[in-house]
């Protein structure tokens, strides 16, 4: 897998670009991130949202038009996408697929998992490729997503915490903002998050 990233808009939000046997899935397009996915797409088959934050939405449907894709969204974090609820001038968008929680799916031989870590948002998933995590506002490096949100839950972000702590496996992690880590190097500090929410 070929994973390009670009961080967009005020808030340095990633948008990648995760390109298997060439084709290319778009996660989270953020602010005016068209410009760059233009240039770096041959063959892209999807969006992929790993929650609803205007931030990481923002070019859903500039995107959309642009290549004819569908959207996939977690359901319950749909209504950040239509209604622009933090007044911002965001387009509005509409999922074409509503991921249901911890749901798989396939996308022309492509096995995409929403893992399902509410807490951030709602509907806040890292979304699974092989072992690539893309975690949204859940997992940053040194750190986690805030939970002080209009529409987030601590109870939730401290759930999602010990959820992801029973997994075994190792993943490289690709968060929706700063620099990638794994899994297993951030586990000391989901620990302490855990222990102070």
């Amino acid at each position: 897998m070929d994973i390009k990233v670009q961080a967009m808009g005020d808030y340095q939000t990633n948008c990648y670009i995760a390109t298997i046997d060439g084709k290319d899935l778009i996660i989270d397009p953020g602010v005016d991130s068209l410009r760059w996915i233009k240039t770096q797409v041959k063959n892209p088959i999807a969006i992929l949202n790993t929650h609803g934050h205007f931030d990481h939405v923002w070019s859903n449907t500039a995107v959309q038009k642009e290549y004819n894709l569908k959207i996939y969204t977690p359901k319950d974090d749909n209504f950040m996408l239509e209604k622009d609820p933090y007044g911002l001038g965001m387009t509005p968008s509409t999922a074409d697929v509503l991921i249901q929680p911890d749901e798989e799916i396939e996308l022309e031989g492509i096995k995409i998992k929403f893992h399902h870590f509410p807490g951030h948002t709602p509907g806040c998933s890292a979304i699974q490729i092989d072992e690539h995590l893309f975690t949204g506002d859940f997992i940053f490096k040194g750190t986690i997503g805030r939970f002080d949100f209009p529409a987030s839950n601590a109870l939730e972000m401290k759930q999602s915490i010990k959820k992801v702590l029973t997994w075994s496996d190792d993943f490289h992690i690709y968060p929706g903002h700063g620099d990638k880590t794994t899994l297993r190097s951030e586990i000391p500090t989901l620990r302490q998050w855990e222990a102070s929410i």
